[in-house]
């Protein structure tokens, strides 16, 4: 498993030019509105997608990046017989990638997903501003309340 990090930024240069600093990484993927960071040490997908200035540095969501389809909805099954409510997207076309993902809210409105990326694209459906975010009135996923944790 890799951690996913998808944060919103108001210059996309800038902020790329930072995190090629900071990881000591360069993109993996980048466009004039998002950039991809695949690092393997410590396992992590930074992603940086370019959003309004008042959305600057705001959290967009995390996630789990994991190897197959098999695993997200192996994950995903697992979170449904914890009482956890999901949303599922196949084959969705989402940061320049084909994907399967599965998304989990927490109580305080976090927004996680469990995807794998099938193919890159050059995001025909979905550009990567507009994708991993919430549809007025169709809310992807609430927590139920959960006795224990983790």
């Amino acid at each position: 498993m890799k951690t996913h990090i998808s944060l919103k930024v108001s210059d996309i240069k800038a902020s790329t030019e930072f995190y090629t600093k900071m990881l000591g990484a360069t993109p993996a993927k980048t466009r004039e509105d998002y950039a991809k960071f695949d690092v393997n040490d410590p396992p992590l997908n930074l992603s940086l997608n370019l959003s309004d200035p008042e959305a600057n540095g705001q959290l967009s969501h995390l996630g789990l990046q994991v190897e197959s389809s098999e695993q997200v909805f192996s994950i995903a099954k697992r979170w449904e017989s914890e009482g956890l409510l999901t949303l599922e997207e196949k084959e969705t076309d989402c940061c320049y990638a084909l994907q399967d993902k599965v998304w989990v809210t927490d109580p305080d409105g976090v927004h996680w997903e469990v995807f794998t990326v099938l193919a890159d694209t050059e995001g025909e459906k979905k550009a990567a501003s507009n994708c991993c975010e919430l549809v007025p009135g169709q809310e992807k996923v609430e927590v139920e309340a959960v006795s224990s944790c983790c």
